[in-house]
């Protein structure tokens, strides 16, 4: 799988446990908290690809 769709797909594989935390559910607070550390990895992940590629 392509970095940026690993990413997108992160993203918005969170969007029910974000709604749910907006909601006041603490363990979907949790879940969001995880998923956006995930994503925050991706996008590092990318970064450094861009990085390699530039060479």
């Amino acid at each position: 799988m392509d970095q940026l769709e690993k990413l997108i797909n992160l993203a918005q594989e969170c969007r029910e446990d974000y709604n749910k935390a907006k909601g006041g559910n603490k363990a979907a607070g949790t879940r969001v908290r995880k998923a956006m550390q995930d994503v925050k990895n991706a996008a590092q992940d990318i970064r450094k690809e861009m990085l390699e590629s530039r060479d």
